[in-house]
């Protein structure tokens, strides 16, 4: 537990103190770049003042976040509160989130105040950083970088989210993705480990009910055809299919193991 907290803190004072260096203008300018990179959609720049709620979102983040660190909490807050009805977000100013984020659309995204996310991460619409209790220490997730958070998906509690890990649409998660991995379900499993260089293919992501279901489907089929006396089945091709579909559902179940 003291390991999980220093990594926290080391990854917060880092971010910090790239913030401090940079200066919030550069900051911000930088900021206006990243869509370019992560949004084929966008065609001018233009676009961004009116069709990228996201980008504000930080931006706004940005102010506030520096204010409550200097201790304006209400104003901060009023600041926080404010931009959320334009943008549609709820991020709390003291939430820490270092440089080149993205929160694609952006619209319903919620991130507390003791969450971290580090450099080039991306954020789908309706994402969750939250927590799942009470108590006022670290609550929330910590994002590390490179990671993206699927549309719609919850990340809950003190947990860490490894470097260039991926999290697929609507997934819950609730414990540690280890770096370089793909997790999606409810609750979230590891489907894949060290993919390092592949981006997150939204529509290449196994369905775990869908392989449930085959599995059972053809295990009540397998019983009524041994009940049958008049039909003539092979049982043991019925059985190795079975066993392969069985398989299939296991591999995609791999759970994440709870530290």
């Amino acid at each position: 537990m003291e390991d999980k907290k220093n990594i926290h803190e080391l990854i917060k004072e880092k971010i910090l103190k790239e913030e401090k260096e940079l200066g919030l203008w550069k900051q911000i300018k930088e900021d206006f770049s990243v869509p370019k990179l992560n949004d084929p959609a966008l065609d001018s720049s233009f676009e961004l003042f009116f069709n990228y709620p996201g980008v504000w979102a930080i931006i706004n983040h940005r102010i506030a976040n520096r204010l409550y660190n200097k201790g304006w909490v209400k104003l901060s807050r009023a600041i926080v509160g404010i931009g959320s009805l334009f943008t549609k977000t709820d991020i709390h100013p003291a939430a820490t989130i270092g440089r080149r984020v993205f929160i694609d659309h952006a619209i319903g995204v919620v991130i507390g105040a003791t969450a971290i996310i580090e450099e080039d991460v991306l954020i789908y619409q309706g994402v969750t950083l939250g927590g799942v209790s009470l108590d006022r220490g670290k609550r929330h997730p910590t994002i590390r970088a490179n990671s993206v958070i699927g549309s719609g998906a919850k990340v809950l509690g003190n947990l860490v989210i490894g470097k260039n890990s991926k999290i697929g649409a609507n997934s819950v998660v609730i414990c540690d993705v280890p770096k370089n991995s793909t997790a999606v379900g409810v609750p979230a499993k590891i489907i894949k480990r060290e993919d390092k260089n592949g981006r997150l293919n939204h529509s290449d992501l196994p369905d775990i009910n869908k392989e449930m279901f085959e599995y059972l489907l053809k295990r009540v089929a397998l019983l009524e055809h041994h009940m049958d006396s008049c039909k003539d089945v092979d049982l043991e091709k019925e059985e190795n299919e079975l066993e392969n579909i069985y398989t299939k559902f296991i591999k995609a179940m791999n759970s994440i193991e709870k530290k």
